[in-house]
């Protein structure tokens, strides 16, 4: 048989028909091996094909024969990733908010490269995510990629940072100046990617939304505030900064009902200390960064739950509540 223009690549195309049309529901026999080869311009001979699936299982690529009626048909069986764990990740990327619609579809599609094509068919899922907005800044998957840069190559980095106006126009923070910080991790909190980062300057540790940060410059200058990073603990961090916003760290009594101590443990982590009051209440101390955000939390959950310490937290909401209380009795 006269061999055919891409008989050098028969083994390459071999495998990849293996990738892309087989799996464990859909396997394909000798005859459709050799009719999909001599479609390539790829001479084929029975004999020879079973050598060549051979020498594909002897480099590492799970194929298996099976018999099925009649017939024995061929399959990739293991891959790298199984199919439930490819759903699990176009399910994330496709809720992620800080993903734009655009670079989502792209990301599934790769996602989809990585099995068959009839799997594939089950990845192309739209996940419901009530009140879920994506982002619109295609420049973060880039950011991410250029902080990590930046943290792995000990460097400083010089971006400016914006924020929306009522015009919905981006405007530039810090009276336009760019911030100059040392970056150190990159955290994910509530769908949005924070870099957490030690200004010089102020001489204390900041957070900035990815998705807000532009212009990144990676700066010849070796990072700083190695010392006071160490120090910071990055579920301590989370919980009483990115879950409560910025403020003065504090240690916080709460009285709750005990119908709210999942609430707490949910907002707090497990090893949030409830201690019992009463058959009916509970106490719970928590370092958060007091702020406004803090006490309307504290609040949105009803007179179930009470702040009872310190004075000046409590005096704070007290001042907070009569604050509104004033603005609607003005409307």
């Amino acid at each position: 048989m006269a061999k055919g223009r891409n008989q050098k690549l028969k083994l390459l195309y071999l495998a990849k028909i293996f990738e892309e049309e087989t799996d464990e529901a859909h396997g394909l026999t000798n005859a459709q091996l050799k009719e999909r080869l001599e479609a390539l311009d790829i001479s084929v001979e029975r004999k020879t094909l079973y050598d060549d699936i051979d020498s594909l299982q002897q480099f590492g690529m799970d194929i298996i024969a099976e018999q099925r009626g009649r017939s024995t048909v061929y399959y990739l069986g293991s891959r790298e990733f199984e199919l439930p764990e490819l759903k699990l990740l176009v399910d994330s990327v496709q809720s992620a908010k800080f993903i734009t619609e655009k670079k989502s579809q792209s990301l599934i599609k790769k996602l989809e490269s990585l099995t068959s094509r009839p799997q594939a068919d089950c990845l192309q899922r739209q996940v419901t995510v009530i009140g879920r907005v994506k982002a619109d800044n295609e420049r973060i998957y880039y950011n991410v990629d250029r902080l990590h840069d930046a943290i792995n190559g000990d460097r400083q980095i010089r971006f400016h940072y914006f924020q929306w106006n009522v015009r919905k126009e981006r405007v530039l923070r810090n009276g336009g100046k760019p911030y100059q910080v040392s970056p150190w991790r990159l955290m994910w909190n509530d769908e949005y990617y924070y870099l957490v980062a030690f200004d010089a300057d102020d001489q204390v540790i900041k957070h900035f939304r990815v998705d807000k940060i532009q212009d990144i410059e990676i700066l010849d200058l070796n990072r700083e505030g190695g010392d006071e990073i160490q120090d910071v603990d990055p579920a301590n961090y989370e919980r009483s900064v990115f879950r409560m916003f910025t403020g003065q760290e504090t240690r916080v009594t709460l009285e709750a009902e005990n119908s709210l101590a999942g609430v707490l443990i949910d907002r707090f982590g497990r090893d949030v200390m409830l201690l019992r009051k009463d058959d009916d209440h509970f106490t719970a101390h928590v370092t958060v960064a007091v702020s406004d955000q803090f006490l309307g939390w504290v609040f949105a959950l009803g007179p179930g739950i009470r702040i009872t310490g310190p004075e000046e937290v409590v005096d704070r909401m007290k001042e907070s509540v009569r604050r509104a209380s004033r603005q609607y009795e003005d409307a």
